[in-house]
């Protein structure tokens, strides 16, 4: 049986504390007792909780990171396809991540080492908007986005993304009938 690290066990068990308790609500302390070692230990491989959260995080944001830079070359509603289907398969590759981002904008989206993260998180909602600025618009990229993390975080992989995206696509490119008066 192989034994993780325990840099990797650290990770493993602050990903779970955050996303139960949030980024403010884990300490330290609940952290390295999860761990079974002393917060001295923890603070051998990490030199705060930010550190840990930030490490946590990085995959998922450099991805992000990336997504976001592929839309800038395309047209709106190009860029708004593409954002869909790149932001469903990210959230199902960092469910955990993803939905720690989205949950904990308020709470840690301050801290300097995070400060990165807003603007992604901004451009994504406006590409999914197809850069449109009417504020019902908005609002239902901001819907959708919530929902597909929040829809993806405990569910099962079959069919699972060709469903998010179909849904998306419905909600935000399908113009939806209105009932005429």
């Amino acid at each position: 049986m192989v034994r993780t690290s325990t840099r990797d066990e650290i990770l493993s068990v602050a990903a779970e504390q955050f996303a139960h308790s949030g980024f403010k609500g884990t300490s330290l302390q609940d952290i390295a007792a999860r761990v079974g070692c002393s917060k001295a230990t923890l603070l051998y491989h990490f030199a705060s909780k930010e550190a840990i959260f930030a490490e946590m995080l990085a995959p998922a944001a450099r991805e992000f990171a990336e997504l976001s830079a592929g839309f800038a070359a395309l047209d709106d509603r190009a860029a708004q396809a593409a954002a869909i289907e790149g932001f469903v398969d990210l959230v199902l590759r960092y469910r955990r991540e993803i939905s720690l981002i989205y949950d904990g904008t308020a709470q840690f989206l301050q801290e300097p080492a995070f400060e990165f993260l807003l603007p992604l998180t901004e451009d994504l909602c406006s590409v999914f908007a197809a850069r449109s600025t009417d504020p019902a618009t908005r609002l239902a990229a901001e819907v959708v986005l919530a929902g597909i993390v929040t829809v993806a975080i405990d569910k099962d992989d079959e069919g699972l993304r060709e469903a998010l995206i179909g849904v998306a696509k419905r909600a935000l490119i399908t113009p939806i009938p209105h009932d005429k008066d």
